[in-house]
C-alpha cells in the first residue's frame, strides 16, 4: 500500500494584520502600527490600543503612510516575525 504524501501548502497560515507603515528607514524592513479596539472588562467602554511590528519588505517598496497587510512567519531576525503581504 503506497504511503500518502501530504501536499505542502505555500500559503501562510499565521495571523494576518492590517496596519499603517510608520517607518521605512531600515533596509528590507518596515515598522507597521496596528490599531485595534478593546472593550474594558468592567466599564464596557471601547478604547484604541496600538502596537508596532517590524515586518520584512524584500523590495523596499512600501513607504510611510502606506496601508499594508502583514502575515506571521517563522522568525527572520531577533525582532522580525512578520512579512508584508503582496497585494
Amino acid at each position: 500500500m503506497p504511503k500518502k504524501v501530504q501536499e505542502q501548502n505555500t500559503e501562510n497560515k499565521g495571523n494576518i494584520l492590517k496596519g499603517v507603515v510608520v517607518s521605512d528607514k531600515m533596509q528590507k524592513t518596515v515598522v507597521v502600527s496596528v490599531s485595534r479596539f478593546i472593550k474594558h472588562p468592567l466599564y464596557g467602554k471601547y478604547y484604541k490600543v496600538s502596537k508596532k511590528y517590524k515586518a520584512h519588505d524584500e523590495d523596499n517598496k512600501y513607504k510611510i503612510g502606506d496601508e499594508v497587510e502583514i502575515v506571521e512567519t517563522k522568525p527572520i531576525s531577533k525582532d522580525k516575525k512578520f512579512k508584508v503581504v503582496v497585494k
